[in-house]
């Protein structure tokens, strides 16, 4: 929780990693461009106060990540969205059993979602059932540029991938959680593209498409899909840090989400351990839109509250104090 001038925020992390990106895990050269990528978005939009030395960086730990998120960071609950980018990582970028064993000793705090890729067939359709029962899923990470084979991504209205959605309609995994962001190198900026979330939100009325990165740098495609499609969210992972060294940029993205979405379907997340969440859910506290972006209305208190977790929580039924809760905000 974070208390600033009176007023208290229920903290919802909705998007943070456990990941080892140690040379001894690289199983190539792409797994060292892609940390080095992370590590340049860390490094460029942080406070200088908030960047860690590169070794550090390559992985944290579960020890630190409870102290960063919830000993520091404000956080009264996070979840988990791994990435599995097995053709770069060993044992994977994200790394399940540890995870996992978090959200099992804190329930509380921690809930795990995990990932699936359609071009595993029915194996992987055998793996996602299997996954669902033993995590107790309630949502999955996709990452549409993870290479696979010869494969260098697919799309979300990809004849397999719907076999995948109908199964998680069939489970209960109601939130699906889509990376269309900016490109990690060596991913393909164009199979991040935003465009295919609109086939498959009007398919699958009953999921949740939470759209991470909010399509960026396709803003405007994204929300055009978004304003018409009322089970398309926007996560701010990402977005979110350019409150720091680009704030009027971040003013449009909030500023346009609030226009063509509304307040309850943006989520905060500060995709750790990319950034911590102190600092961005601090400096998000404070921030307003400039007096001279006329185009864009004042952020209000209550639209902080629930983009801060109010949003999240009731997504994913956690339960929230009544005391941090708002009139049209209901407990778990």
């Amino acid at each position: 929780m974070y208390t600033k001038d009176g007023e208290q925020y229920f903290i919802v992390d909705a998007h943070i990693a456990l990941w080892d990106a140690r040379p001894e895990n690289q199983l190539n050269i792409h797994g060292k461009q892609f940390i080095d990528c992370f590590y340049d978005y860390h490094r460029n939009l942080s406070p200088e106060s908030e960047v860690w030395p590169y070794e550090e960086y390559l992985h944290q730990g579960g020890e630190r990540l409870m102290k960063d998120l919830f000993e520091d960071g404000y956080v009264d609950h996070a979840v988990f969205q791994p990435a599995r980018l097995g053709e770069f990582y060993r044992t994977g970028f994200g790394q399940t059993e540890e995870a996992f064993a978090l959200a099992r000793r804190y329930p509380d705090k921690l809930t795990y979602n995990h990932n699936f890729d359609p071009r595993f067939g029915e194996a992987g359709l055998k793996q996602l059932r299997h996954d669902a029962e033993r995590f107790g899923l309630k949502g999955v990470k996709l990452y549409t540029a993870e290479w696979h084979g010869d494969s260098r991504g697919y799309q979300l209205d990809d004849p397999w991938t719907y076999r995948y959605l109908e199964a998680c309609q069939e489970l209960g995994i109601r939130n699906i959680h889509v990376h269309k962001g900016p490109t990690i190198r060596p991913l393909d900026r164009d199979a991040f593209d935003v465009a295919d979330v609109d086939k498959a939100a009007t398919d699958f009325t009953e999921l949740n498409f939470v759209v991470e990165h909010c399509g960026l740098p396709r803003l405007e495609d994204f929300c055009w899909i978004a304003t018409q499609e009322p089970n398309v969210h926007a996560g701010l992972a990402v977005a979110i840090p350019f409150i720091h060294t680009r704030p009027r940029y971040f003013a449009q993205i909030i500023g346009e989400l609030l226009y063509w979405l509304d307040e309850d379907r943006i989520q905060f997340s500060s995709d750790y351990a990319l950034w911590t969440p102190r600092w961005l859910v601090e400096t998000f506290v404070d921030f307003q839109i400039p007096e001279d972006m006329t185009e864009y209305a004042p952020l209000t208190t209550a639209q902080k509250k629930k983009i801060l977790g109010l949003n999240a929580a009731k997504m994913y039924d956690i339960p929230v104090p009544e005391a941090l809760r708002l009139p049209d905000i209901q407990a778990a």
